[in-house]
């Protein structure tokens, strides 16, 4: 057969996942706008400045938008080479939080001051992604066996403990062990050990929940569970741990179908407290009504959507795991957020990703985008 007789070779192109990232630019933006109209009144009443909370958001988002675009441009396999460095690290930094630069605010000692302000919950939840990935990967065959599925899995009580005890963050605690729970879910084929763990874990919550309620704790105890009273009964704590739900619930009550306009909250002039942090989805939904509601929640959908479609198609186990991770991290996040912004669970202070203030989520969470999109460019279709 001649050369020009011969059948050519396909060659293969890659896939670029520009879906993803006009989502999350557009979460990013989006998130700016409604930080400014929520932040902008009590910005200007603490520091006379309006622009205070959407300034220092802005800067957060471009550095994140930078160290996502280097990540997405760079093999996501070179980080595997710092799986127990980003461990050793991440549990170094919340054990930090104890020392003189270690601060409070908002009521809780979660930030350390490095020249600039730093959560290191966050850094945990980025680090353990990276950690488990390779981990999997290298044990996978040891996973299976019910003795090495519970030694990984212990490897994550470290930085849960040290989040829940040390910086008492519970939801962040909830969201490490669940990205460590979605990852193992995935990787392993057998499912009588989730099962049990979930039916466990629900369990607990509702004996904790029943516990409460009937006021069988002891009195100390009693008192750290107040916030489930609450979610029980917010009118009846009105003046404490119930007011910023039943003000959360005002606002969504009052924004109807469309919403009273962009701008246009009464909530957040000083009757919500910290409305451009946790409570952020209550005045999106006063603004812009159950439409504009809707319309966020279809888009992280569609972003998760995203995620699965890449975690199918990436081209080895470590990028899959990665992707997984980070949806874990993210639907996990979300859902706890609008849950207790509507009341469904009980406050546990959790940001919504790319649209609540905060610098230190929004640079890991665009340095965890970067990761997904870089395995996203090495997936190779046919030409």
């Amino acid at each position: 057969m001649s050369e020009n007789n011969r059948p050519k070779k396909k060659k293969a192109k890659y896939f670029f996942d520009y879906t993803m990232l006009f989502i999350v630019v557009f979460l990013l933006l989006f998130g700016l706008v409604m930080l400014y109209s929520t932040s902008s009144y009590e910005a200007n009443i603490k520091f006379e400045d309006s622009a205070f909370y959407f300034r220092k958001q802005a800067v957060a988002s471009a550095i994140g938008i930078g160290v996502m675009l280097f990540l997405m441009l760079m093999d996501y396999h070179i980080v595997q080479r710092f799986t127990l460095t980003a461990y050793v690290v991440s549990l170094v930094l919340i054990l930090l939080v104890l020392t003189p630069l270690g601060y409070e605010a908002g009521g809780a000692r979660r930030w350390l001051n490095l020249g600039m302000s730093l959560q290191p919950a966050e850094v945990a939840k980025l680090a353990l992604i990276i950690f488990f990935a390779s981990i999997v990967c290298r044990f996978s065959e040891q996973i299976k066996e019910k003795k090495g599925f519970i030694i990984v899995l212990a490897l994550a009580i470290p930085h849960a403990f040290c989040v829940l005890t040390i910086t008492q963050n519970l939801s962040s605690a909830i969201i490490i062990v669940g990205i460590v729970f979605m990852m193992l879910f995935v990787a392993t084929p057998q499912y009588k050990e989730y099962i049990i763990i979930a039916a466990s874990a629900i369990a607990l919550a509702v004996i904790i929940v029943l516990l409460v309620k009937y006021d069988i704790l002891p009195a100390s105890m009693s008192y750290r569970f107040a916030r489930i009273k609450a979610w029980m009964d917010p009118e009846s704590f009105a003046a404490d741990k119930g007011f910023q739900t039943l003000q959360a619930l005002y606002a969504i009550g009052s924004g109807d179908f469309f919403g009273k306009g962009l701008g246009e909250s009464i909530q957040k002039l000083g009757y919500l407290p910290e409305a451009q942090n946790d409570m952020i989805f209550s005045i999106i939904c006063e603004e812009l009504g159950l439409f504009g509601a809707i319309a966020i929640i279809l888009l992280f959908m569609l972003l998760i959507w995203r995620f699965m479609v890449i975690a199918n198609n990436a081209q080895d186990m470590f990028g899959a795991l990665l992707v997984v991770g980070v949806m874990a991290h993210i639907s996990i996040q979300v859902i706890l957020n609008i849950a207790v912004v509507t009341n469904t669970i009980p406050n546990t202070g959790i940001t919504l990703p790319f649209i609540s203030y905060g610098g230190s989520s929004v640079v890991f969470l665009l340095a965890e985008m970067g990761l997904v999109l870089s395995v996203s460019r090495s997936i190779q279709l046919e030409g």
